[in-house]
């Protein structure tokens, strides 16, 4: 692991730097005080950040919590000569992991160490979570039924966590759910300090066990506090914590949308066989592009698609080129889907837009496939 000592004292740097240094841990020293963390936390890039000489002022936090806001993969512990309640439990607030006695006995700093890095290990353990995002290429694509009914249909085998991210019109909730958030993205936002996988997991709706949803801000005033690194910081959570993370972006492509974007392994632009679709679509495309984003990232879903229509598969790739493509029916029962919240596998598992979903899900997670054997399918009905 990455650790990196802020001291005053050059002595307690390089104690430190021994005991640590003998267990294998990569360190780097700084002389100085607390005014430093920012600088070595964006230049060195850390995953453990010892801090000593900080004071039971709580205004010297607000280091800290820039640090654990902006750089949410950095630990941090503070070494203190004096640690009042008060201070302890304002550090923890701030996002501080640890809090030791300055300067720490070997064996206590050696176990708080052990402390991080196992809990280091055991999210890059879990780092396996997919991150997919759906964005529209144009307004009314049934994105957001896509990416709702996607998510509900993985859920039968796996943790599925949809983050609304159309932060002034999301209403994702509403599609298969009919109650209200208590908490939304925005108030994640607010208290980013305390973001961890428990505060993360009670700040969103349980559709199912196993599918949840982390809603848009019902208040636009609010939807201006999210900004791009509480999306970062959430993501980082929510990728360690859950099997697969779908983000539900919504048409701006703006700075916080590019960086849930940059954190996805697949993008879903979805349109309709309309030129208008189209033509925002192969914007789109050159923006992904000029993003550098490879072309295995990219899949687009032509939804509502009717075979018989005026624009077929073969222009669409004429335009576009030779993309990776999905295609979607247009059928009655989505739309009833939608009116009662309702997903649509529920209301009927043989309607085509169910199996087309259905199909996907089990092309990203290959554990849903059904059993094979007659007593197996039998029971999975049951």
């Amino acid at each position: 692991m990455k650790i990196a000592i802020i001291s005053p004292n050059r002595h307690h740097l390089q104690e430190m730097s021994q005991v640590l240094e003998a267990r294998s841990h990569t360190v780097v020293l700084f002389d100085g005080g607390k005014s430093r963390m920012r600088q070595v936390a964006e230049q060195e890039q850390p995953e453990l950040m010892l801090v000593e000489g900080m004071c039971c002022d709580p205004n010297e936090l607000a280091l800290v919590e820039y640090v654990t806001t902006h750089h949410p993969k950095c630990a941090v512990i503070l070494l203190c000569a004096t640690q009042s309640p008060e201070f302890l439990i304002n550090s923890m607030r701030a996002g501080v992991r640890e809090v030791l006695p300055s300067p720490p006995t070997a064996p206590a700093l050696e176990a708080a160490v052990d402390r991080i890095a196992a809990k280091l290990a055991g999210q890059q353990a879990r780092a396996g979570g997919k991150v997919l995002a759906f964005m529209s290429c144009k307004g009314g694509s049934g994105t957001t039924f896509l990416a709702t009914n996607l998510g509900w249909q993985l859920a039968e085998s796996s943790n599925v966590l949809l983050i609304d991210l159309d932060l002034q019109f999301g209403s994702a909730l509403a599609y298969v759910h009919d109650g209200r958030p208590n908490s939304t993205i925005a108030d994640v936002a607010h208290d980013i300090s305390r973001l961890d996988a428990s505060f993360l997991a009670a700040s969103t709706v349980k559709v199912t066990p196993s599918f949840s949803i982390l809603a848009a801000p019902e208040d636009l005033t609010k939807a201006m506090e999210v900004k791009p690194e509480h999306v970062d910081a959430i993501l980082g959570v929510a990728a360690a914590h859950y099997d697969f993370v779908l983000l539900d972006v919504g048409r701006t492509l703006n700075t916080l949308a590019i960086r849930a974007l940059d954190r996805a392994q697949r993008i879903y632009p979805v349109l309709e066989a309309g030129l208008p679709h189209i033509r925002n679509a192969n914007k789109l495309m050159a923006v992904f592009k000029s993003l550098g984003y490879p072309a295995n990232k990219i899949e687009l879903i032509v939804n509502r698609f009717d075979k018989s229509g005026e624009i077929g598969i073969a222009d669409i790739r004429r335009t576009l080129g030779s993309v990776a493509l999905l295609t979607v029916p247009d059928v009655k029962e989505v739309t009833t889907s939608i009116n009662r919240g309702i997903p649509l596998a529920e209301l009927s598992r043989s309607n085509p837009v169910s199996r087309n979903l259905a199909e996907l899900a089990l092309s990203l997670n290959p554990r849903q496939a059904e059993p094979s054997s007659l007593f197996g399918r039998l029971f999975r009905r049951a």
